[in-house]
């Protein structure tokens, strides 16, 4: 093949290995995908380079993607602060919050003012404008309890 060409596939290599993460997600596959991108740049750059000195140079560009991700990239996303494994659950970020009933409770079901919004809560029969806390959450709808103000 010819040796201006071979960069391309090492470009090819790096979409399917960066595409295998997006389909089996684990990091490990993006940072080899990254190491054959690179080899691509080195090919673009040296375009002589032998066989064997791709792949001795393609394992050094694993072992130094792999070793970025494990000492600078992975604990900074440990420490990605605490409280955010509820944000894509909405209704769990509402868990102990108060909020002031904008229809009663009555039956067991009403409606709470939350945000600009309105969601279905259930409790314990209340009046209108009482103030209630979210205890629980049942898919889109809120349990609450009353909450003494005074």
């Amino acid at each position: 093949m010819d040796q201006i060409a071979v960069h391309y596939l090492w470009w090819i290599v790096a979409l399917l290995l960066i595409g295998g993460e997006v389909i089996l997600p684990g990091y490990f596959m993006l940072w080899i995908g990254i190491a054959a991108a690179a080899m691509g740049v080195a090919l673009l750059l040296l375009p002589g380079m032998g066989a064997l000195a791709q792949a001795v140079l393609f394992v050094v560009f694993a072992f130094v993607s792999c070793f970025i991700y494990w000492k600078v990239v992975r604990p900074r996303l440990e420490r990605i602060p605490a409280g955010n494994e509820r944000l894509n659950r909405r209704g769990e970020q509402l868990l102990g919050q108060r909020y002031t009933l904008c229809e009663p409770i009555v039956q067991g079901r009403g409606k709470a003012k939350v945000g600009d919004g309105m969601w279905l809560v259930t409790g314990p029969d209340l009046p209108l404008g009482a103030t209630v806390e979210v205890i629980g959450i049942d898919g889109t709808t809120l349990r609450v309890k009353a909450v003494d103000v005074g």
